[in-house]
This record gives structure tokens, sequence and C-alpha cells, in this order.
């Protein structure tokens, strides 16, 4: 079965692509910097607001793509769980610190997630 790409929200699309003509225009300026010679500290303080702002954007976007993709494996678990599979306690406990993740935390609750898909996939079959 193929899965769909996960669609951004179009809100999210558009403070992206602002902050990216953001920093497009502070390239520009890094730019234009070098040229008349400026101050290289000055330089580098543009590069750092700009290392932040690309650090921002690229958080943004993963922040929402893995959290998108957290919560469909929680729906599916959820789904997938009779009350009785053994992973109760575990699914209990994603659903119940959803909201309070980090990103850094999202990516191993995704592994977790897809292991307990697994075996609830394994227990349904055995099952019926």
């Amino acid at each position: 079965m193929k899965t769909e790409p996960h669609k951004l929200p179009s809100d999210l699309i558009s403070d992206i692509k602002t902050r990216l003509k953001t920093l497009s225009g502070q390239i520009n300026g890094i730019v234009k910097m070098l040229d008349e010679g400026k101050d290289p500290e000055q330089v580098n303080i543009q590069f750092k607001s700009i290392d932040k702002g690309i650090q921002k954007a690229q958080y943004l976007l993963l922040d929402e793509v893995y959290r998108k993709a957290l919560a469909i494996g929680i729906v599916k678990a959820v789904d997938s769980c009779p009350g009785n599979c053994g992973n109760e306690d575990k699914i209990e406990y994603l659903k119940r610190e959803f909201p309070n993740l980090e990103l850094s935390d999202l990516t191993d609750k995704l592994k977790e997630i897809q292991t307990i898909e697994n075996r609830l996939k394994d227990y349904n079959e055995k099952k019926d």
C-alpha cells in the first residue's frame, strides 16, 4: 500500500516562505557588506542571524511533519488495541504526553509507536 505524503498547512507554508524570503534578503545584505568592506564582526552577526532563522524554519517544518505522523500512529494504535492487547499503558502514555513532547523526543516516540503498531498487527492477525 502506497502512503500519501503529508500535506503541510497553508499557514505553515506561508510562515516558512516569509522566513526564507527574509533570509534571502539577509544573504544579499551580507554580499553587499562584503563588497563594501564592512567590519567582519558585523558580517559575522548577520551570519549568526541567518543560521538562527534557518534553524527556526527547519524546526517548524520538522515539528509539523513528525508531530502529525506521531498523531496518526497513536490513532492507529488506539483503533487496533481492543483494550487487552498488552500495549494499553504505553499507548495511553503517548496520548497523554503528546502535547508536551519536544521535537527532539518525537523521532524516538515515532519509533515506539511503530513498534507498537507492528505488535498490534501481529496480535490482531493471530486473534483472527
